[in-house]
Parts: structure tokens; C-alpha cells; sequence
């Protein structure tokens, strides 16, 4: 792909998802549609997927926004939902769809099936994240969601390297399957848990907010190559560095985490609006070669694996859901009952996206003997006309359908008193902690600008403060600097509070973020670097 195609694409990209905001049209869908009637328009550049790119270049930055943005302790609290879609969803879609090909499609090879079937069956962590976000879902389904989002995409990749070892004359067995597995996903965890550490470090010590922020854009790929390199799960490593990161973030400087969140906010809103459009835009590309699959049969075939993929996901999150609770008795008297509504939106939203398709553009042209892989282009075909169903159809109705089964959204008066309680409980460790320093004669301070200290714990908000030339006599400090590193330390006492109450589950970590985003301004606002 050359400059000015990548320059059409990202500048192309950003200006749809730019005006899909002014829409009630999700972005995904305005993107993928557009890139549809684009793709045939003339003059417009040949874009192919190249899984090259997508897989170590795309993948990895978008899994990081995802991973630093969830919640390591509510991902905890639901791991065994989650572990049931992201591992023992993925598995039996990639059975149930292949098998469904191998009957469906005549003179397909169980084998070639099931490499549709890997390919087709991890719904994709961006649509979920996205719909998520914009139809405000319980936060128990968007955990879960998210959680299974992270992971499901090692699972797929690894069953189809197994299911792709068997189709091109590698050989291939359950055994070896189930170790290949074992091997990538312990792998990817031990990569990530061996760097998630000493990034951190480098992180809390590096004194410049750029060169933290130069780290941070580099960690999702040497995490995902590293473990890539040593035949592990690239997806795992970098799911786990950056859980933990997210999860350790509040330790970083104020101005690292200002700079960091804007920097990944565009990284992801590029990179997001521009793998959608390559969804629309891979539509001649994957009609070129269909060949003999073209028309009605083609149509009868797409149609079928739709259907599957979509029911297949019903058919495993009901008993996913209710068996457990059947089978423990310790489940059913620590967990709510659940209603038949929560799984039925879990299991719409399957939305595939741009991994399955990067996949099925890795599929090999050729098996050892040098005879043609068996059925490539209908794979193409078959996997695009999922992915774009998926987007289309789920995607649209989704919102609507959370609104018909009124399902209860962020309870926002409850969520506004357990952020008062953890403001108060603050600002009284806050306020404590500068009656302490004041009884130093080293933080002396005009009444003042104490009585402004106190003010400002009770209505956190952005100010200009007045700067005034008195010297401190002890420490040649001028009282504004005073104020601002008494202001500072009182803060650092209420980010260590918020922490505490994050940390023991008094407040979410989307809360966590929200009372840290409001002391980083604060702190901003007050910091005044010495020339």
C-alpha cells in the first residue's frame, strides 16, 4: 500500500466516523457502509487487507485501549463468564460452523471448514467495545462483553493454526491441538507477566511525560512481537501487560496520564474509523475471486453460515449462563439470579470485525503438494459476508432491542452517591493532611490562601491562582509555591484514598478514573514548572 492510498484511508475514515457522531448511526456501520459504495466508485485506490499489517501493527494498539481501559477487578469478578465465552465459545463456534460448511458446501474438506470456522467464530473486541459504549449496557454485560473480547482472539488464532496445519498437510491432532494451545496461551501470560512489571518501573521513573508516553505507544508491539517471537500468544501478552498498566496507572505522574489518555484516545479513533472502512472497502477484492461459487449458490451458502454463527452463540451463552448456577450451590447463593434478557443481548451481540477477515487473508494459496488451498475464496467470501451481516444487522438492531427489553443502564443516582461518599471520605484525609502540614513553620501560608485550600475541597474545581510574591523565610519558597506544593500534596492524599476505595470495591474503576481525571486537572492547573 503506498502513502497517498493510506492518506486517503485514514484522512477518509476519521471524516465519516467524524460526521457519524452527529448521527445516531454508530460509527462501525456508517464506516463499513460507506467503504461498501466507496470500494465501487472510480478512481478509488485498490485496497487489500494484509494480514501482515492488521495482525502486529493494528491488533496490538487496539487490544492496549482496551486492555488499560477495562477493570483488572471487575474482569476478576466475572472471570467465569467470561472464560466460558472468550475460550469455550470460540471452540465450539469454530465446531459447529465448520461443521455446518463441511455439510452445506459440497466437496468441502472438513479441514478447510474448520479454518472457516476459527475464522468466523471470535466476535471482535472494537464493535463490542463501540456498541457497548453507545447504547450504555449494564455494567455487568459490558464487562463481560469486553472481558471476552480481549481474549477470544488468541483462542481463534490458535485453533486456526491447528485446523490450518491439518488443511495444508502439516498434520494435525486433538492431542497436538489441545497442547498448541496450552503452549500460546501460557506462553502469552508468562510474556506478559515477565514485561508488565519492568514497563511499569520504567514508567514511575522516567521523568519526562514524552519519553513515558513513547514507552507507553511502544508496549502493546515489542509485547505482542516478543511473544510472537517465542511461539506464544501475542494477543495474551499484550492483554495482560496492559491490565495491569491500566490497573497501576493512578502511580504514573499527572502529566503522563493526561498526555497518555489524549495521545491513545487518537491512536484509537484513527485506528478504529480506519479498520472499519476496510471492511466496506474489501468488497472487490473478495468478489474477484469467487469463481465457481458465484450467484445463487454463493448467496445460499453465505446466508447458512450466518445463521449458524449467530445461532451457534444462543445455543452455547444459555446453558453458559444457567448451567453453572444449576450445577453450584455456592454460585447461586453468591451471585443475583439472572434473567433470561442478560444472555439474549450477550448473545447478540456477537458482531464480528476486522480479525476474522485479517485471518482469512492469511489463509495460504496453496497446500505442500502445490495443489490450491481447498476453497480459499469461498472462506474469503464467506467470512466478509459474516463479518458485514454481523455489523449490519446485529449492530443495527441492537440498540432498539435494549430499549424494548428495558434493560436497566448505569444507575446513575447510585453511582452519584458512591462518588460523593468517596469525595467526602477524601477530602476529610485531604483536609487532615494539611492541618498537618501547617503545623510546620516551613509550610507557613497567609489565612487566605489556607481558607482558599480548604475552599477548594469542597467544590474541585479548576482555578487560576493568584501568585504572590511573599518569601517563606525558612525555605525561600514564595507563598504561591507553597500553596501550590501544599495543594499538591493534599491531593496526592486523595488520590491515594480513591485508590483505596477502588481497590476495595467501594467504587468502580470507571469512577476511579473519573475523581483522578478532575485531581490531574486540578494538579495541572496548579504546577507551574521552574524555568
Amino acid at each position: 500500500m503506498h502513502f497517498l492510498p493510506v492518506l486517503l484511508l485514514v484522512a477518509g475514515s476519521a471524516t465519516v466516523a467524524g460526521i457519524a457522531r452527529r448521527t445516531p448511526v454508530p460509527a462501525p456501520l456508517l464506516l463499513v457502509a460507506v467503504g461498501l459504495v466507496v470500494s465501487y466508485l472510480p478512481g478509488v485506490p485498490h485496497y487489500e487487507l494484509d494480514p501482515e499489517i492488521v495482525l502486529p501493527l493494528i491488533l496490538p494498539p487496539l487490544l492496549y485501549t482496551a486492555a488499560t481501559d477495562s477493570s483488572y477487578l471487575d474482569l476478576r469478578a466475572q472471570l467465569r463468564p467470561v472464560a466460558l465465552l472468550s475460550v469455550g465459545y470460540v471452540l465450539f463456534a469454530t465446531l459447529v460452523v465448520g461443521w455446518a460448511a463441511y455439510l452445506i458446501v459440497p466437496g468441502l474438506p472438513l479441514t478447510a471448514a474448520l479454518v472457516l470456522g476459527a475464522v468466523v467464530a471470535p466476535p471482535d473486541a472494537v464493535a463490542a467495545t463501540a456498541v457497548a459504549r453507545r447504547v450504555g449496557l449494564p455494567s455487568r454485560i459490558t464487562t463481560i462483553l469486553q472481558g471476552e473480547s480481549l481474549v477470544n482472539d488468541a483462542t481463534a488464532i490458535t485453533a486456526y493454526r491447528v485446523a490450518l496445519a491439518a488443511t495444508i498437510g502439516e498434520g494435525a491432532s486433538w492431542a497436538g491441538g489441545i497442547i498448541e494451545f496450552l503452549v500460546a496461551a501460557v506462553g502469552g501470560v508468562a510474556v506478559g507477566l515477565l514485561m508488565m512489571m519492568p514497563i511499569h518501573w520504567l514508567r514511575t521513573h522516567l521523568t519526562e511525560a514524552l519519553l513515558q508516553n513513547a514507552l507507553s505507544l511502544l508496549t502493546p508491539f515489542v509485547a505482542y512481537g516478543l511473544a510472537e517471537w517465542v511461539h506464544a500468544s501475542g494477543v495474551l501478552a499484550v492483554v495482560v501487560v496492559g491490565l495491569y498498566l491500566g490497573h497501576r496507572n493512578w502511580q504514573v505522574d499527572f502529566a503522563t496520564r493526561l498526555q497518555e489518555e489524549a495521545v491513545w484516545k487518537m491512536v484509537a479513533f484513527l485506528l478504529e474509523s480506519a479498520v472499519f472502512a476496510l471492511i466496506g472497502l474489501q468488497l472487490p477484492v473478495v468478489l474477484e475471486g469467487l469463481g465457481e461459487y458465484e450467484g445463487a449458490r454463493a448467496t445460499w451458502y453465505a446466508v447458512a453460515v450466518f445463521v449458524v454463527v449467530v445461532a451457534s452463540r444462543f445455543v452455547w451463552v444459555y446453558p453458559a449462563t444457567f448451567l453453572p448456577r444449576t450445577l453450584s450451590a455456592r454460585i447461586r447463593e453468591r451471585e443475583d439470579n439472572p434473567t433470561w434478557k442478560g444472555p439474549f443481548i450477550i448473545g447478540w451481540a456477537g458482531m464480528r470485525g476486522v480479525v476474522s477477515l485479517a485471518i482469512a487473508f492469511s489463509i495460504p494459496l496453496t497446500v505442500h503438494g502445490g495443489e490450491e488451498f481447498p476453497g480459499r475464496n469461498l472462506i474469503l467470501f464467506l467470512t466478509f459476508t459474516t463479518v458485514i451481516g454481523t455489523l449490519v444487522i446485529q449492530g443495527l438492531t441492537l440498540p432498539p432491542l435494549i430499549r424494548l427489553l428495558k434493560l436497566p443502564g448505569h444507575d446513575a443516582r447510585a453511582e452519584t452517591l458512591a462518588e460523593a461518599n468517596a469525595q467526602a471520605q477524601a477530602s476529610r484525609v485531604a483536609e487532615a493532611r494539611l492541618d498537618e502540614l501547617l503545623t510546620d513553620e516551613r509550610n507557613a501560608l497567609p489565612p487566605p490562601l489556607v481558607d482558599r485550600l480548604r475552599a477548594v475541597l469542597e467544590r474541585r474545581r479548576n482555578a487560576v491562582w493568584e501568585r504572590l510574591g511573599s518569601v517563606n523565610p525558612v525555605t525561600g519558597e514564595t507563598a504561591d509555591d507553597t500553596y501550590r506544593r501544599l495543594s499538591r500534596e493534599m491531593i496526592g492524599a486523595e488520590r491515594e484514598v480513591f485508590v483505596k476505595l477502588r481497590d476495595g470495591r467501594h467504587i468502580d474503576d470507571e469512577m476511579l478514573r473519573t475523581l483522578l481525571r478532575r485531581l490531574d486537572l486540578e494538579e495541572a492547573a496548579a504546577y507551574r514548572e521552574t524555568p
